[in-house]
């Protein structure tokens, strides 16, 4: 009898693709969610990862031009109406309502330096809303994938246990099909929420280090426009 309920179970094609191809279809369902998840994933942490490393080479140069000495109205001139980087697009905030804040006679308008703070502050809240963007969809797949898979393993499990009660056997052969179409669910599911988890982590830390230089970069723009202002 053991004899053949092996024989059974060795005849039983336990690839991924045979799984999912007997699995119930609200776990192919289910399977199908964590599959997209996953590429999704993927390609948000390629993307963000590319976008990064874009911004920390723009304001590796933007900071070089910076502090070369060149006259800041002279590379505000540069720059132009049309900032390329988000170094830059700061820059040009504070130095767009420096020269606002100019009176025909030459004279400054009063709270020109808490106006000056103010718009390079709202040009940071513009870029961190870019940079912290979809970085949500991987904490959602983080925290939903184990339980998203965690539910197809349930559902599986339940027909597994209608296909014991049918068949009135509890042998391999009828078993071992379910439980791992079953576990496949789960498994999706942790493939797809642990990249999400680690990455988002990661970036997040990445996302916090760019936009903590443009705050630096601000607060020292800010103090040299402030000894402007005091002579």
């Amino acid at each position: 009898m053991e004899q053949t309920t092996l024989a059974m179970a060795q005849e039983i094609d336990f690839s991924l693709l045979a799984l999912f191809m007997k699995a119930t279809f609200t776990v192919k369902l289910v399977m199908l969610m964590l599959i997209g998840a996953s590429f999704w994933s993927w390609s948000i942490i390629i993307q963000k990862h590319i976008f990064y490393r874009k911004a920390r080479s723009s304001a590796a140069v933007f900071d070089q031009a910076f502090w070369s000495g060149e006259p800041l109205d002279e590379l505000f001139d540069k720059i132009g109406g049309a900032p390329a980087n988000a170094p830059e697009r700061v820059f040009v905030s504070g130095m767009t309502e420096w020269r606002r804040s100019h009176r025909s006679d030459g004279g400054l308008i009063a709270g020109a330096a808490s106006r000056i703070d103010r718009s390079m502050d709202v040009a940071i809240s513009k870029e961190a809303e870019s940079m912290n963007s979809q970085l949500s969809i991987l904490a959602t797949v983080g925290s939903t994938g184990p339980f998203i898979g965690l539910f197809g393993t349930v559902w599986g499990i339940k027909t597994a246990f209608e296909d014991i009660a049918l068949a009135q056997s509890t042998n391999l052969a009828v078993v071992a099909p379910g439980i791992a179409e079953a576990l496949l669910a789960t498994a999706l599911g942790l493939l797809a929420a642990i990249p999400a988890v680690i990455f988002y982590n990661k970036l997040s830390a990445d996302s916090d280090k760019i936009l903590g230089g443009y705050e630096a970069f601000a607060d020292e723009f800010s103090t040299i426009l402030s000894r402007e202002l005091d002579a």
